[in-house]
């Protein structure tokens, strides 16, 4: 029977009348990157802090490798964290650095010293370990809390927005190196961030939290391409949140009426009535022809080169709102003015439930 790495059974966090975290449940299996995620002050690093044992616990229980740790101090916790900021020993060589924790252990120095040498072997920087911090790139500081992290061979390494010191560029190389190295070492890894992308890129699973509570947990497919609300539908990625009507059910197909057209989607439970369209910038296809059935009349309003790809505004007769449209012909891109016909998509196009209404239930652990 395999043990979960980390389980919060109905864990609540409150700073005196404010309630930072509400009774929340989840389990991370052993092995697997999890990604807390969500908008600041969703309660996520909170959550994080109080698996390390850095903040306490209002009420519920915690359990890690099978293990109440609830009421246990961080240090007897076997986990490590690498650290927003690195917290690197500016006076301390890098070798110093990733063999500070085995020290503080009792280690034998040679010990020590031999241990950290392998985990900066293993995360690219043998060669380097007479090294000071500033003399490092911030890459290679973040490799080297890394190194000091996984040498103390935690049951759960924790991260906490590790790559919001670094540029666009060194992020996407030093989150692809996260990932590689959790999956050669099976790590079982709790990552907190804001960045939806980073969290797509990186998760097994990721957990969205939105005002103390969870809203969603699935994979990273999961929530892009079935959100459970109209929050996890324009917190990941883009999507335009249209109004419509269900017309009718039949054996789990919905018939979704759209400004005069007809639209047939899987009904996700939701019955006839009002609900909501997510519809991804990229399910938009702007087509030549006169629109037939599922397409739409529209006009193009504004337009952008993005080098790569296009992006339009589009105006239809019967909606409220434009339609953003990522459309990847740069060749014989569209004017404001021109008129076109719109066509979806159906593997990015997905109801929601109107906000008023409870959510789907979230994808299955």
């Amino acid at each position: 029977m395999n043990v979960n790495a980390v389980e919060f059974r109905a864990v609540t966090k409150r700073y005196g009348t404010t309630t930072a975290v509400d009774a929340i449940d989840f389990s991370i299996s052993p092995g697997t990157l999890v990604t807390l995620l969500g908008p600041s002050g969703c309660g996520k690093t909170t959550t994080l802090r109080m698996i390390a044992g850095l903040e306490s616990v209002s009420a519920g229980t915690i359990l890690i490798d099978g293990k109440d740790v609830t009421r246990m101090a961080a240090s007897d916790r076997d986990v490590s964290m690498v650290f927003q900021s690195y917290a690197l020993f500016p006076h301390m060589t890098v070798a110093d650095n990733v063999a500070y924790g085995l020290r503080a252990a009792g280690i034998p120095k040679a010990r020590a010293a031999e241990q950290a040498a392998d985990k900066l072997a293993l995360v690219g920087l043998a060669g380097l370990e007479s090294r000071l911090p500033s003399e490092l790139s911030g890459g290679q500081q973040q490799r080297v809390a890394v190194a000091r992290a996984i040498v103390l061979e935690p049951k759960v390494l924790l991260f906490d927005e590790p790559l919001s010191n670094l540029d666009a560029r060194l992020r996407r190389h030093v989150r692809e190196e996260i990932r590689a190295l959790q999956q050669s070492l099976s790590l079982s890894v709790v990552y907190v961030t804001h960045d939806q992308e980073e969290a797509l890129a990186v998760s097994d699973r990721i957990i969205v939290m939105n005002t103390a509570r969870i809203a969603q947990d699935g994979t990273p497919r999961e929530l892009y391409e079935q959100p459970a609300s109209r929050f996890i539908a324009n917190f990941i990625g883009d999507a335009n949140l249209l109004p419509v009507t269900i017309a009718s059910v039949t054996d789990g197909r919905a018939g979704v009426l759209l400004a005069g057209t007809e639209l047939d989607l899987p009904a996700r439970g939701l019955a006839a009535g009002p609900a909501e369209l997510a519809v991804r910038p990229r399910a938009l296809r702007l087509l030549s022809h006169a629109p037939g059935r599922g397409e739409l009349a529209c006009v193009v309003r504004k337009a952008a080169y993005l080098g790569t790809h296009m992006e339009y505004e589009v105006s239809v007769a019967g909606l409220d709102r434009e339609l953003f449209v990522i459309h990847p012909d740069v060749a014989m891109p569209l004017s404001p003015g021109a008129d076109v016909t719109i066509g979806f998509v159906a593997s990015a196009v997905t109801l929601v439930p109107p906000e008023r209404d409870a959510p789907i239930a979230s994808a299955a652990k």
